[in-house]
């Protein structure tokens, strides 16, 4: 009967690290059918997006769709969600460029194997961070700092794309670079690349809300309307190649393409020069953090619509095997998309396989699409890309915070500024940073109520905003926060301030809010508990927590108080400062709630 169990329960830890032989037991033609349908949109729309990524990235754009093949077969194996497509995306394709730029590498052989390199390094930290259960190190970058970041990337991203819409030569990684070196050639302006340039961008935003519509009006069904809508990038690539080769308009400055290798994606393997994996360390964890939790944003919200479940340790492994996979042919760092991974769910899928479905169109394209790409115009690429990431910008953030917390809105503003000032790693990086520092000054100067039972129930309120019961000789102050070294201090001065008014007996700290007490805290305790005791002043608690009371009975802080410990601060008031003329007795010593 034991090896029975032991087999059913290595079979359930394997599914739980192998989650396609959860879903593929159950894996029925209607599923199949499903992702089928879901995975040709994917396609479509996924070509020209893996194409103007790989630009985006400094990288030849036969990259990005090697990073579309195997790394999405990757995730269909480990991953969670149902519906998150895997690739190339705009922030971390930026990411990417900004640190395989800032190795100063002149050969494009040598940049490349820094691009593969960098997904290697960031499918390690992905699976060590999975392995190990560390996802909740993504917390550390707080939805604000996200939201600004990728906010101000979008805008980075956007106006980087700029020299490929007229025609120049611009560098930098900042806006003020950017900006500057774009006005320093605006002279040089190529016309004709201009208009195929914004031509393309202004059929693409028309494509996002208006064909649609058309094609509903013209009588077409909603799958198919749906379909030849997402196709729209395919058509501007198509429009424009045919247009640029049939005038030729290569001899007339426009930039093209040129020769996209013809094939599979090959294999590959990163170097392993210390030097550089010294020097991409430290972006690639920025990269794996920001992907992770772009990633397990998206995959989160979707799977909620469907009462699905997401593993987000189980994540960090599917997309540490999809980088890993992406190093391993040719590609560099992927992670979810969330405008690609809501046009899949959208369509249907059902399953990982959409994205291995979809991987094997992008192998299609690889192997038998490529020579015709030979004159489609950067331009178009960088259309594409300009019309994809303005929708992440969101200002409505910088409003938001300002409403409602000003701490928040400091580091949302920091964020975008030294993102749009500095470079990406940097303003994040610096987010991380002020979110952390702002977060330590929050809770270093913790709300601290006097309170007082409300008249006729057992509820305690704070006194400067209900009219409630008091005892002249009885204070009792509510910490609404965990004591630990960044605020014992703060506490301590608070409580014999509050003291030094005279007349009071007792002192009742109310612990219902407090989850925590760090050593130095107990320290502060303790002492507090001392210099009240000499001046005739008890100490004492209420509404402990279970395991902080735990830690407490470990140490001598207990039998050296002055005061008790109270169930309730009902109980505490009944004892100490009685408002109904009771006779004060002392609660046992220990209790907690």
């Amino acid at each position: 009967m034991s090896q029975v169990s032991n087999k059913v329960a290595r079979g359930a830890a394997l599914r739980r690290f192998v989650p396609i032989l959860d879903w593929g037991a159950r894996y029925d033609n209607a599923a199949f059918t499903s992702d089928m349908v879901a995975a040709v949109i994917v396609t479509i729309m996924l070509i020209p997006q893996s194409l103007a990524y790989a630009l985006l990235a400094g990288l030849p754009p036969e990259m990005g769709l090697y990073a579309s093949i195997l790394p999405l077969v990757a995730y269909a194996i480990f991953g969670t969600s149902r519906a998150l497509a895997v690739g190339p995306v705009a922030v971390v394709s930026l990411m990417t460029a900004a640190a395989v730029g800032n190795l100063g590498l002149t050969s494009p052989a040598e940049y490349a194997a820094a691009a593969i390199t960098l997904a290697f390094l960031s499918g390690l930290i992905l699976l060590v961070m999975g392995v190990f259960r560390l996802g909740f190190l993504a917390n550390f970058l707080s939805h604000p700092v996200i939201a600004g970041f990728i906010t101000a990337s979008g805008l980075l991203i956007a106006t980087s794309q700029l020299k490929h819409i007229l025609g120049i030569e611009a560098h930098g990684h900042s806006l003020f670079d950017l900006v500057g070196s774009l006005l320093s050639h605006i002279t040089q302006t190529n016309l004709i690349t201009l208009a195929i340039g914004a031509g393309s961008v202004a059929f693409l935003f028309w494509v996002r809300k208006g064909l649609k519509p058309l094609l509903l009006s013209w009588g077409l069904g909603p799958r198919m309307a749906d379909i030849l809508a997402k196709a729209g990038p395919v058509g501007a690539v198509a429009v424009t190649t045919l247009i640029t080769w049939g005038f030729d308009l290569q001899s007339k400055g426009v930039a093209i393409v040129g020769d996209v290798p013809q094939g599979l994606p090959p294999l590959t393997f990163p170097s392993f020069d210390a030097d550089l994996w010294t020097s991409l360390f430290g972006s690639a964890l920025l990269i794996s953090i920001i992907g992770f939790v772009e990633s397990i944003s998206v995959a989160q919200t979707l799977a909620a619509k469907k009462r699905q479940r997401i593993v987000p340790d189980q994540e960090l492994v599917g997309l540490g095997a999809s980088n890993i996979a992406a190093a391993m042919s040719g590609g560099y760092p992927v992670t979810g998309g969330f405008a690609r991974s809501v046009v899949n769910f959208d369509a249907g899928a059902e399953t990982p396989a959409a994205g291995a479905f979809t991987a094997i169109g992008i192998a299609a394209a690889a192997l038998f699409l490529t020579p015709l790409l030979f004159f489609l115009p950067k331009a178009t690429l960088a259309a594409t890309i300009i019309v994809a990431v303005l929708s992440l910008v969101d200002f409505h953030i910088l409003r938001a915070t300002w409403a409602y917390h000003r701490a928040d809105f400091t580091a949302v503003l920091a964020t975008i500024l030294l993102t749009l000032g500095f470079g990406v790693e940097i303003g994040v990086s610096a987010g991380v940073v002020l979110s952390i520092v702002l977060y330590l000054y929050k809770t270093s100067r913790p709300h601290i109520a006097e309170v007082g039972l409300i008249p006729g129930t057992q509820h305690f309120r704070n006194i400067n905003r209900h009219a409630v019961l008091t005892h002249p000789e009885l204070v009792t102050l509510r910490l609404d926060e965990n004591l630990y070294f960044a605020n014992a201090r703060f506490i301590e001065d608070y409580l014999l301030a509050r003291v030094a008014k005279g007349g009071i007996k007792h002192v009742v700290l109310m612990c219902s809010a407090v989850n925590e007490i760090d050593l130095s805290a107990l320290e502060t305790l303790e002492e507090l508990n001392r210099r009240l005791g000499e001046a005739g002043i008890t100490l004492s608690l209420s509404e402990v927590k279970g395991p902080v009371m735990d830690r407490l009975k470990r140490t001598d802080f207990i039998q050296n108080l002055t005061g008790c410990v109270y169930l309730t601060q009902f109980a505490a008031m009944q004892a100490l400062g009685p408002v109904d003329g009771s006779v004060p007795v002392c609660a046992e010593q220990g209790d907690a709630a």
